[in-house]
């Protein structure tokens, strides 16, 4: 593919279906490259539609809007980056050669839903992962979980179709399964008929393994893998993340056996991030997402292309380096607050905290768990790393004007 020039009628142009943080890092490095970027997005004035070319705010769950945006813009490769989105529509759209999605529109639809996605992994690839059941009523949820042979407490229940951790919670006991079926069917982002169960493994670490498929000097794809990353998280909801990760010689080799056999089996091109458990030696495969991770951020401080860099490489079929510049570690900011266009106090204190780089991403309504920014910060190792990105997230404060 070549590049043109932005606004001519030579642009090579991309559209974002999703325009969140990891969208706008995405659009940043698409236009470094020089390509005409449109950000798409259901609410107006989302982070990556402050810097995009051009913004549209639709809703992305209606095939027959999303068509429509698709034919009006035509873009050169549509790329989705969330799960909420008429993923049908872009497997017709694919078929009928209207439109490239990155990675692939099958993909985008069977991680779009988690019963997709795990029964791919499980079993189609016979990839190890927790005891699973998905349901449709609460009667099926406590049958699931109680039952002879059942899951058994404790468990995790999730929607089927959720992000950032949303509506996922851990049940330890009985009178406890209601509150989560309720909480997992209201927070699902689609389908609010059914939730996934999930028996609780026994982890030393729970990592994310970037793994980048792109084109080599041959024209022929390539798997690369970045550092494993380890992450911390908070019912569902990523709140730190490190890279380097250290891992045992037979994990990382099972890590990047699951990562290779799930992505080539999704196909296509750009930055896939496949979560696994691992104790040990042993590991389970947990997640795959498309597109960049949110645990990849502390890319930006710890790689030298960062996990965007390399989706927007990929993607275009540019050369792409996985290499690790330095451990890292990445904090979250929350809002803290509930209100719209919130200040940010603490941001000069937060960043003379040594080796340190702060990203607020600018969305324009915060709640006191939603995610606002983070803190980058490298170190001599990841121990260090991290406590310089706590420090330096604990130094921010959003506040109401």
């Amino acid at each position: 593919m070549y590049i043109g020039t932005p606004l001519s009628a030579c642009a090579t142009r991309v559209m974002l279906l999703g325009a969140g943080e990891l969208g706008k890092e995405i659009i940043i490095a698409l236009q470094r490259l020089g390509v005409e970027v449109v950000a798409v997005d259901r609410y107006d004035g989302a982070p990556g539609q402050q810097v995009a070319h051009r913004a549209q705010t639709i809703d992305m769950t209606d095939g027959n809007v999303l068509a429509r945006l698709i034919d009006s813009e035509k873009p050169h490769l549509v790329v989705p980056e969330i799960e909420a989105i008429a993923t049908g529509t872009l497997l017709e759209l694919e078929r009928a050669g209207a439109c490239t999605v990155i990675p692939t529109a099958r993909a985008a639809h069977l991680a779009m839903h988690r019963e997709g996605i795990r029964r791919l992994a499980a079993e189609t690839l016979g990839l190890p992962t927790s005891s699973y059941a998905f349901v449709d009523s609460l009667k099926a949820l406590r049958a699931a979980v109680e039952d002879p042979g059942g899951i058994g407490y404790p468990c995790v229940v999730k929607p089927v179709v959720s992000s950032s951790g949303k509506g996922q919670s851990r049940v330890d006991l009985a009178e406890d399964l209601a509150g989560a079926w309720h909480y997992a069917a209201r927070d699902s982002r689609v389908d609010k008929g059914q939730v996934i169960v999930e028996g609780l493994i026994d982890f030393d670490c729970e990592i994310t393994q970037l793994t980048v498929r792109a084109r080599g000097a041959d024209g022929r794809i390539e798997t690369h893998f970045c550092a494993p990353i380890g992450h911390l998280q908070v019912k569902g909801d990523y709140v730190e993340s490190w890279q380097p990760q250290p891992l045992a010689p037979a994990a990382l080799t099972t890590v990047r056996d699951m990562a290779r056999r799930i992505t080539d089996d999704l196909g296509g091109l750009g930055v896939f991030g496949v979560e696994c458990f691992v104790k040990g030696d042993k590991v389970w495969f947990s997640e795959v997402s498309p597109r960049p991770h949110d645990t990849g951020l502390v890319t930006l401080t710890s790689q030298r292309q960062s996990e965007f860099e390399l989706h927007a490489r990929a993607m275009l079929g540019l050369p792409v380096d996985v290499s690790l510049r330095n451990p890292g570690a990445s904090a979250v900011i929350y809002g803290g607050v509930e209100g719209a266009a919130i200040r940010y106090e603490g941001v000069a204190e937060a960043l003379r905290v040594p080796g340190t780089d702060i990203r607020l991403f600018g969305k324009p309504k915060a709640t006191i768990r939603r995610r606002m920014g983070v803190a980058l910060a490298e170190g001599r190792d990841t121990e260090e790393a991290r406590a310089r990105a706590r420090e330096a997230a604990a130094r921010v404060r959003p506040v109401k004007p």
